[in-house]
């Protein structure tokens, strides 16, 4: 028998925990015809509401059922990683509870995988039921990743992803603290098939990801896959400086020619204005790299857990 570890992250998704459960174990029979045993593997982020204690009632009717809370809210981010570094089976998949994730995709998954592939990534290729100013900003994210980034990320992919045991210790040797799993898919590679399927709305509840917190999470992932925005930076430096020199000289020939000293000081004033601007907006590239920086060097825990059935 092989065993197949489904992490499942959970931040105040008590509504969906059981729901997500009896999806899940309708593939009960084709697991058994596959020779596949199976522990899930609810990683708590901290939830304010009952989450905690649903998965315990789940434990108590199944003891496939596992339960790793936090101490606090460490993300989504800490979550996957948590369930990687509690995971025991040759094959894990990471799914949401909100069931955003089909299940029913998982039989499809698995023939991937006996096929040879490394890893079954799912990609969306509809973003129904999404508000139209956030799917817009998500294209334009992917469509940026692919210029300034040398690791494949894919437009719509998913964290919904099956993979060897092989890949997931890959993963697992990568321990920064500023983690962007998205980019770190396609950063330790191996073979890989994309499978597509339409958006799927939530189950219950309601979203955690507001168009602010998408927002931070797409400068991590700019400032963790690419160094580009420091060139972008240096580039426009240089620019403005060829410019400056180029006024310097510009205005030394108008004052010999013209002997006209102090015409021109508004635009003068909205230049300096505007070279404000981009310096800050510089000094603010290389801000997020040095926070970055700064992160990784005092070497916390990724998280904290509090409790562990």
């Amino acid at each position: 028998m092989s065993l197949l570890s489904v992490i499942v992250p959970c931040y105040n998704e008590e509504e969906s925990v059981a729901l997500f459960f009896e999806e899940l174990t309708k593939n009960d029979p084709f697991f058994r015809d596959k020779g596949l045993e199976l522990e899930v593997i609810y990683i708590d982020d901290g939830s304010k509401d009952r989450t905690v204690d649903e998965v315990k009632k789940l434990r108590e009717k199944d003891n496939r059922v596992h339960l790793v809370s936090f101490s606090r809210n460490f993300g989504k981010e800490a979550a996957m990683y948590a369930g990687l570094e509690h995971s025991k089976g040759d094959y894990v998949v990471m799914m949401d509870a909100d069931l955003q994730d089909p299940p029913s995709l998982l039989p499809e998954m698995i023939s991937y995988i006996e096929q040879g592939y490394d890893s079954v990534a799912t990609r969306r290729v509809s973003r129904k039921g999404e508000p139209p100013v956030r799917s817009f900003f998500a294209r334009m994210f992917y469509r940026l990743m692919k210029k300034i980034s040398k690791t494949e990320i894919m437009d719509g992919a998913r964290d919904y992803r099956l993979m060897t045991r092989q890949m997931v210790d890959a993963i697992l040797s990568m321990q920064e603290y500023n983690r962007f799993t998205k980019g770190i898919f396609g950063w330790v590679g191996f073979n890989t098939k994309w499978l597509e399927y339409e958006n799927v709305e939530r189950a219950r509840g309601e979203t955690k990801w507001n168009f602010w917190k998408l927002f931070i999470y797409s400068l991590d992932g700019i400032t963790a896959f690419s160094t580009m925005p420091l060139m972008i930076a240096s580039v426009v430096g240089v620019l403005f400086c060829l410019l400056a020199f180029a006024m310097i000289v510009f205005i030394i020939v108008r004052k010999m020619v013209f002997g006209d000293p102090v015409a021109g000081w508004p635009s003068m004033v909205c230049i300096m204005l505007f070279l404000s601007g981009v310096q800050f907006f510089c000094t603010g590239i290389l801000g997020q790299y040095l926070a970055k920086t700064y992160m990784e060097v005092k070497r916390r825990p990724i998280y904290l857990v509090k409790e562990e059935i």
